[in-house]
């Protein structure tokens, strides 16, 4: 079977992959982000963080990305967390109200502290096939 590469780094402790994103993420990469983060979900972890601390700039699609990977983490019951610093992408969040949807975190470790048990090696479940993507999420919906 072959592993997909991702586009962006991941680190993946116990059963958590933390994947870090780059400085800017927008309309041209929001496509590798969100197909990354999927990807990612679909080989179980018990949580996702994604490490958003060295973006500072992340347009609409960005965001898409992000929601559309937090409903998957919802559907495979994986804690999706996300670690932002800079000012403006924070900003970007609360507009969104994606902020109240995702939980964000100052730092790696703080994120990882807040999954708890899913970031410390709790059992992997078994695999699953992904769920279907449905047509109408491809429409941005942040609430």
């Amino acid at each position: 079977m072959r592993v997909p590469q991702e586009h962006f780094p991941v680190l993946w402790l116990g059963q958590a992959a933390v994947v870090s994103l780059p400085a800017e993420v927008d309309i041209a990469l929001a496509d590798r982000v969100r197909e990354d983060l999927l990807s990612i979900l679909n080989r179980g972890p018990a949580a996702l963080i994604v490490d958003m601390g060295k973006t500072t700039f992340c347009d609409s699609a960005g965001m898409h990305a992000l929601v559309r990977a937090h409903k998957r983490a919802s559907a495979s019951q994986a804690d999706m967390r996300l670690v932002v610093t800079a000012p403006a992408v924070q900003r970007v969040l609360a507009i969104t109200g994606i902020d109240r949807l995702i939980p964000v975190s100052p730092s790696v470790s703080a994120a990882l502290a807040a999954a708890g048990p899913a970031a410390e090696g709790k059992k992997a479940r078994p695999a699953q096939a992904p769920p279907r993507e449905d047509p109408d999420d491809r429409a941005p919906q942040f609430s």
